[in-house]
């Protein structure tokens, strides 16, 4: 497993393993505490784990938690995503920097994404399972959510969006959201 930084976005990593194929399929380890240690992340800091799953065209996000934020691991562990992080951090030298990774469980690569970014994906395929291991439990009242489609942003989304939340289709532009974030 190797740890590769993704320039667009400072303190951020894709985690790629290596994995062991043979007629049974493959085995390959997606977390390692000591490299993650060795990039400057705490491994013991992350206290929940989740999962979604999604079809074709379903697209989450963009979300953010306001107050210190939240830092994740993502990996596609079933199908395809296209995955989109967004730099909202006013002191990061990639403030506003954008970055996008198609993750597979074909190559189980995981991304870390530092607290104070916004992160989004879209399903690529008739099903595609998505594990975030979080570092801070969820507090819904610090849920931020910027419009997927803001033109500041031009995410190019490959595909029709075919389904998303209402919280997510009603979601404010970025400049409003740091606008709110100034008070």
């Amino acid at each position: 497993m190797k740890a590769i930084r993704v320039p667009e976005i400072a303190g951020a990593y894709l985690f790629e393993p290596t994995p062991y194929a043979d007629e049974r399929g493959f085995f390959c380890r997606t977390f390692d505490a000591d490299l993650v240690r060795s990039v400057g992340i705490d491994p013991d800091a992350f206290v929940q784990d989740s999962l979604s799953r999604s079809v074709r065209g379903v697209l989450r996000g963009l979300h953010l938690r306001s107050g210190a934020g939240e830092a994740k691991l993502v990996r596609c562990s079933s199908g395809r995503i296209f995955d989109v992080v967004v730099d909202l951090r006013a002191d990061s030298p990639t403030y506003r920097g954008r970055a996008f990774f198609e993750l597979s469980g074909e190559t189980q690569v995981t991304l870390y994404i530092p607290a104070g970014c916004a992160h989004g994906f879209q399903a690529l395929t008739d099903t595609a399972d998505t594990s975030y291991r979080i570092d801070r439990p969820h507090d819904p009242s610090e849920d931020v959510t910027i419009a997927f489609d803001d033109p500041e942003l031009a995410i190019p989304w490959p595909l029709p969006v075919t389904s998303m939340s209402q919280r997510d289709r009603e979601a404010p532009s970025l400049a409003e959201v740091l606008k709110q974030r100034e008070k």
